[in-house]
């Protein structure tokens, strides 16, 4: 059974060629991808994922808001008994933030550039089956 990956785009950000992009990328590497679209707030995010039973979620945010976003909603996974479901993220952030989103259990971040290869295999590696 191929994993279900939910891309979303927490915040205001306008932009989602990136995560569009990402999304082809998984599907066409096996995976079912739901693509929630753009200005999702962490609640919805997290409903979604639960609704649509995914094994994964990947995040995309471009406009900084990541620090507050991404650790939101790994945060209202753990309120909702779905930690298990797989948290990974990716935009414009620095390696210093990129640290402590680990640290906040995110479980992997991509920045611009890294090879779409690198990303499927990834989450091949990270994110489990059902």
């Amino acid at each position: 059974m191929p994993r279900r990956i939910l891309i979303a785009k927490p915040g205001l950000d306008g932009h989602d060629r990136g995560a569009k992009v990402i999304a082809r990328a998984l599907r066409d590497a096996g995976n079912e991808v739901i693509y929630s679209g753009l200005h999702q707030t962490p609640e919805q995010i997290v409903e979604t994922a639960i609704q649509e039973d995914v094994n994964g979620i990947g995040l995309s945010v471009l406009s900084g808001a990541h620090m507050t976003l991404f650790p939101k909603v790994v945060e209202l996974l753990a309120e909702r008994g779905a930690d298990d479901i797989v948290v990974f993220g990716g935009g414009i952030i620095p390696d210093e933030d990129a640290a402590a989103l680990l640290e906040a259990g995110l479980v992997g971040i991509f920045t611009p550039g890294t090879p779409l290869s690198e990303i499927t295999d990834w989450v091949e590696g990270h994110v489990p089956q059902r």
